[in-house]
């Protein structure tokens, strides 16, 4: 049974918005550089509390990847926020030479990941970024469940000291970590405690398993959930200890399947606890345009198509 409730559905956007305006508070050197995308990432209200610490950067987003990372080495804890698809995709030279390389202390909020961006179609959709940044040494790599989490996520991003990449979503999902839940980077969090099977999951499709892992326990199936808000790097005792408990695994992602969280959990599980996984992901494809629902029912990676991946690993 789900112990978890959904407390009203929120963008996982607005709790960066939130958890930013606390981190502001808490450190004065915290800063925000957007590049002409203050609303879509909800740093108005930083930008309204601490006006000579929001710097608007224009559709440039190369310039503000420079320019942060000058801030950083002038001892500044600079956030730069575009959506995910500009914020990697168009700047990974400088994402690797200014940032990644030198270990600059920037911190890269990256909004509208994933399908779930809807009708914008796939051109704004990123299904590769989690790969990207992954790829890049020294790089953490957060993907927060819901607007909780996203609050807590960012402000442990503030304080740690090195080159983070922020994950999150545009549309409303269900939210229901428990609020004020301190976010500890490189922890996985056991939502389920299960005997048959351990669905991973990250972002949008940590609910949709827990909603899986509700309809298999009526068909009999014990199904350990556990949200791998840190992709990187991996909670491998977490991980590890699950899998020997169930001894089969399915790995869930609004990703492709290239260099995500699915491979990231099987290159651990076949060094350390080789097993039967069963990925759902996006598959090799770009995204599409339609609702956040229906593009994940079509990619299948709401809770039935979950539900479906485990049912096929247990035969």
């Amino acid at each position: 049974m789900n112990k978890y409730t959904d407390t009203g559905k929120k963008d996982t956007r607005s709790g960066f918005g939130v958890g930013l305006v606390e981190a502001g508070r808490a450190d004065s050197r915290v800063l925000a550089l957007t590049a002409d995308l203050k609303g879509s990432l909800k740093m108005d209200a930083f930008a309204a509390e601490f006006p000579e610490r929001f710097i608007e950067c224009g559709i440039a987003e190369a310039n503000m990847v420079g320019a942060a990372a000058g801030l950083a080495i002038a001892g500044k804890i600079p956030f730069i926020g575009s959506f995910a698809e500009f914020v990697t995709g168009r700047v990974y030279d400088q994402l690797r030479q200014e940032v990644a390389y030198g270990m600059t202390n920037v911190k890269i909020a990256s909004s509208h990941a994933g399908i779930t961006l809807g009708e914008d179609g796939a051109t704004h959709q990123t299904m590769e970024d989690i790969a990207l940044m992954r790829a890049l040494p020294g790089m953490v790599v957060l993907v927060p469940c819901d607007f909780n989490q996203t609050v807590a996520a960012t402000i442990a991003a503030a304080k740690y000291d090195g080159p983070v990449y922020l994950r999150f979503g545009r549309p409303s999902v269900p939210n229901f970590t428990p609020e004020g839940e301190p976010f500890e980077i490189g922890k996985a969090y056991v939502l389920n405690e299960g005997s048959d099977v351990t669905i991973f999951a990250c972002g949008h499709t940590v609910w949709e398993s827990l909603l899986a892992a509700e309809a298999l326990a009526s068909e009999g199936v014990s199904a350990e959930v556990i949200n791998v808000a840190t992709v990187k790097p991996l909670d491998v005792k977490t991980i590890v200890a699950s899998v020997r408990k169930t001894g089969k695994a399915v790995v869930a992602e609004e990703h492709n399947m290239a260099g995500g969280l699915g491979e990231a959990v099987s290159g651990v599980l076949a060094a350390e606890c080789p097993a039967r996984i069963g990925f759902v992901n996006g598959a090799d494809r770009f995204g599409g345009s339609g609702t956040p629902a229906e593009l994940m029912k079509a990619y299948g990676l709401d809770a039935e198509g979950i539900a479906a991946a485990v049912r096929k690993l247990l035969k």
